[in-house]
């Protein structure tokens, strides 16, 4: 089992402030997300979320996680894509750190977004 500690914490302190040059909103959103994630997560398998590890987030997850955002929480669509980029940003980050992972999180990467009405201007 990889601990997913580790990893995220680089990837919210180093890669997206640092190496992607993100802002601080964008750095608290994605924060929120994985907040929001692994709540469920530990939900789900009765663990805290200290206990989970990289393995648990799968492409299953990600999407029983996606459908309880809309149902559960009330959020609208563009705020599940939202959700969605930042596990999509992050795995694709996993990707390189740890290559036993890279089926999963191909997986992951083909969930869809959902498509949204865009205002007109």
């Amino acid at each position: 089992m990889i601990a997913i500690a580790p990893h995220i914490s680089a990837f919210l302190r180093e890669r997206l402030p640092l190496q992607r040059g993100a802002s601080v909103h964008t750095c608290d959103s994605y924060a929120c997300s994985f907040l929001l994630l692994f709540e469920f997560a530990s939900r789900r398998f009765g663990v805290t979320p200290s206990a989970l590890s990289l393995e648990h987030i799968d492409a299953a997850l990600v999407m029983d996680f996606l459908a309880y955002l809309e149902a559960g929480r009330g959020n609208s669509p563009s705020t599940r894509n939202v959700r969605l980029a930042a596990i999509k940003s992050f795995m694709r980050f996993v990707e390189y750190r740890v290559p036993s992972l890279l089926e999963q999180s191909r997986r992951i990467l083909a969930i869809p977004t959902k498509k949204t009405d865009q205002p007109l201007i």
